[in-house]
């Protein structure tokens, strides 16, 4: 993987149009601007932009609650796809997660999102269930990790982020 240039940065509420914009054009159902807002705004969220160049290449959040820390969502522009942008928010997200005491993650991806997918195993995730209809127009697969709290995982943490640094 070619890891490019970019810089992650806690998002900020002049961020919503920008991600508004980019949520327009990678999500067939997008978020709207009242519930980013409400987002950032949330207690025990934390949201993140990629920059580079200037601009904003992806974004991310999680929601914590009690122990089980929700990864919101997770986008990357097509242009700015594999040179680790994704595994780069993901890291940052789920180590801030731990940080902040959960003991689990979880996430509702489309079943049909191999790629995003195949990130979310390589970041100890396995799918638990099935929720029907849950993008409208598709299913989403509902994966978990339940020991994240644990050294081992912080291990696998470690190996992901000095993966990204070769």
């Amino acid at each position: 993987m070619a890891v490019t240039t970019f810089s992650l940065r806690p998002m900020v509420s002049d961020d919503v149009d920008v991600i508004l914009g980019l949520e327009r054009s990678i999500f067939p159902h997008p978020w709207t601007e009242g519930i980013l807002r409400d987002e950032l705004a949330g207690e025990r969220r934390n949201y993140l932009v990629a920059e580079e160049n200037g601009g904003i290449v992806g974004y991310g959040g999680v929601m914590i609650v009690v122990e089980d820390a929700h990864i919101t969502n997770l986008a990357v522009v097509p242009a700015a796809r594999g040179r680790g942008v994704a595994t780069r928010l993901f890291l940052d997200l789920a180590e801030g997660a731990l940080d902040d005491g959960a003991e689990h993650l979880t996430l509702e991806v489309r079943v049909s999102n191999l790629d995003a997918r195949r990130l979310y195993s390589r970041f100890g995730f396995s799918p638990v269930g099935i929720r029907k209809d849950y993008y409208v127009d598709e299913d989403a697969l509902i994966m978990w990790v339940t020991d994240a709290g644990g050294s081992g995982y912080r291990s696998r943490l470690t190996e992901i982020r000095e993966g990204l640094q070769r």
